[in-house]
């Protein structure tokens, strides 16, 4: 049975303690929920006290009816975990699970140290002009859990046959169950834009990953990550993509959480 701590809007936020040591934070991407890294967490908690929580929205989580800015609200579920950590914790976010942990480190959210995988800081200068939504606000609007996952995919680069083969997956249902809460993860990615700016005052530990098997755009942003922040590290991870093997992850931040 998940714990709970309460978010500042009073929003109950469901999570997992797992393991004994250090505590080390587990933030999820779109379509995740705290179950999604457990082969991660499970490896993880052979050294550290791990922590993986539902997002507002998703599993035994909350959600406000009206979340008005839902990346604030977000960092204040993250900062109730981490209190509930103890006060201070390592952090680990993938994908916009990456970008809402930086949002969480510039807002002031205590951490010791900072790893995040692939945020999607996409915005491509060669190629500056926003791309097509697929529909995804109509979806999102119907409340169409299935069209607004595959709207949203589209938007992220994956091909419509790809699309279509995930949809036929058996594990699809369980997949767009957080369908509805897409827009949080839309909201954290903004225009795609690095906030180089704001990051500067992240003055802890960074580092900062992309799979050697990833599009461009991912490189760009660990790249521009580790330079952004005062004291970063940027890492490809050979042969693995954004669906980063948990297996190969485990080892790498194991070792930069325990430096």
């Amino acid at each position: 049975m998940p714990e709970f701590a309460e978010s500042a809007d009073g929003t109950t936020i469901a999570f997992d303690r797992v393991g004994r040591g250090p505590a080390l934070v587990v933030v999820g991407g779109a379509f995740n929920t705290r179950l999604s890294p457990y082969p991660l967490v499970t490896l993880l908690s052979e050294r550290f006290t791990v922590y993986s929580y539902d997002r507002r929205g998703r599993g035994d989580s909350g959600s406000a009816a009206e979340d008005t800015d839902s990346v604030a609200r977000e960092v204040e579920d993250l900062a109730a975990v981490v209190a509930a950590a103890g006060g201070a914790a390592g952090v680990y976010g993938h994908s916009s699970g990456a970008i809402l942990t930086l949002e969480a480190a510039m807002a002031g959210v205590p951490m010791t140290s900072i790893a995040v995988y692939e945020p999607p800081y996409s915005f491509d200068p060669q190629h500056p002009e926003p791309g097509d939504d697929f529909g995804f606000p109509a979806a999102i609007a119907a409340g169409d859990h299935d069209a607004a996952a595959r709207a949203f995919l589209q938007i992220t680069g994956m091909p419509s046959g790809a699309v279509a083969g995930m949809s036929a997956a058996p594990w699809w249902g369980g997949m767009i169950t957080t369908a509805l809460t897409l827009p949080h993860d839309m909201a954290l990615t903004g225009d795609g834009r690095i906030p180089e700016g704001r990051l500067a005052a992240v003055g802890v530990p960074v580092l900062a990953m992309d799979g050697g098997n990833s599009p461009e755009w991912a490189a760009r942003a660990a790249m521009g990550i580790a330079s952004a922040v005062g004291s970063g590290t940027r890492l490809t991870v050979e042969g693995e993509n954004h669906a980063v093997d948990q297996t190969v992850l485990a080892p790498i931040l194991s070792e930069f959480f325990s430096s």
